[in-house]
């Protein structure tokens, strides 16, 4: 582990990332950043994601003055369809069945900035999860714990019921979760 002296910043509302850079040992203050996270037609999902996780960076050095900003963003895609966060529990529902019994790829942009240094780093990962078939009843009763309402794909994978459906992961557990953990611990090495 290292100690960092540099203070350092998560600018997300997830706590899912909150809890993955606690897993690390980092000591680090919270900010969140309100941005329309517009996803664009034909645009491949490895710019979009990096491209969120900037925007919310450039959002975020409006609050901060000095010390390392962590941003990041995930989304689901199935057949080259990107899938974000249900915008309702139809939504949801209709999100989940499309994902039932089927294979997709979570993609996940982070950007690292080191305001002090004017390092930047900025990188993706993606896992491919393969569902199991979903009743209709598991679907509506997760949807009814409100769980799916903030996540990508309308699932976690982590901490609630949307860990049975899935079948398998070829890939990074916690870049489904929402941060790829070895690689952004890897970018905080290179930008200090």
């Amino acid at each position: 582990m290292i100690n960092f002296t540099t203070p350092i910043y998560l600018a997300s509302k997830s706590p899912r990332r909150r809890k993955l850079l606690k897993q690390l040992g980092l000591k680090f203050k919270s900010v969140s950043v309100d941005l329309d996270e517009e996803i664009f037609d034909g645009e491949h999902p490895v710019q979009t994601v990096k491209r969120l996780a900037l925007l919310k960076a450039e959002s975020a050095k409006s609050k901060i003055k000095n010390g390392i900003i962590i941003t990041a963003d995930t989304i689901v895609v199935l057949n080259s369809k990107i899938i974000g966060k249900p915008k309702n529990e139809k939504d949801a529902y209709n999100i989940l069945k499309i994902l039932s019994g089927k294979t997709h790829k979570v993609y996940t942009g982070f950007a690292l900035h080191n305001l002090n240094s004017g390092k930047k780093v900025v990188d993706f990962e993606v896992t491919k999860v393969t569902f199991r078939k979903l009743s209709h009843q598991e679907i509506i009763d997760y949807i009814a714990s409100g769980s799916p309402m903030d996540k990508a794909g309308a699932y976690g994978i982590q901490d609630d019921f949307g860990a049975v459906f899935v079948k398998k992961i070829e890939g990074c557990f916690y870049n489904v979760m929402g941060l790829p953990l070895a690689k952004v611990y890897n970018s905080l090495i290179k930008i200090l």
